[in-house]
């Protein structure tokens, strides 16, 4: 995998329309399945697919942007717990998948992946509606346009 081959080097994912904010080193978008509502990708701006391929400034700027990105949804969607993953299995570029656990949650004890569910896509309209919300909740230094890596 390189950046000529990687999907999100090429823009063909994250869509733009999910875009909520640009946090520094990283982008952050809704996930395309809102089954668990605030479900939240955080995507590196640069092509890298292991944490090892980064500085330890990098790493330490990452993680520092999970835990914002994480603080702004557990507000904004009062999760009792934030589940965070970090694959790259289906998308080898580095990206986190942050999801808030809500009290209605139907699986509070299982990862999300394990819970059968028809993927909930947000209508267009319902969909620049969460973007805007949540954009007005994320600290104010976040709220850029997006840049493609």
């Amino acid at each position: 995998m390189n950046q000529l081959s990687c999907k999100v080097c090429v823009g063909l994912w994250p869509k733009q329309d999910y875009f909520i904010a640009d946090c520094g080193l990283t982008q952050a978008y809704l996930h395309d399945d809102q089954f668990f509502p605030g479900w939240t990708v955080l995507v590196l701006k640069h092509h890298a697919t292991e944490l090892f391929h980064l500085s330890r400034d990098e790493r330490s700027r990452l993680i520092e942007e999970v835990a914002e990105v994480a603080a702004v949804l557990a507000e904004a969607w009062r999760a009792v717990k934030i589940n965070y993953e970090l694959l790259g299995n289906q998308v080898p570029h580095i990206h986190w998948h942050l999801i808030p656990r809500l009290p209605r949650d139907p699986a509070p004890l299982d990862p999300v992946w394990r819970i059968a569910h028809e993927p909930v896509q947000l209508q267009p309209d319902a969909l620049a509606a969460e973007v805007d919300r949540l954009r007005h909740v994320w600290p104010a230094h976040l709220n850029q346009m997006p840049q493609r890596p």
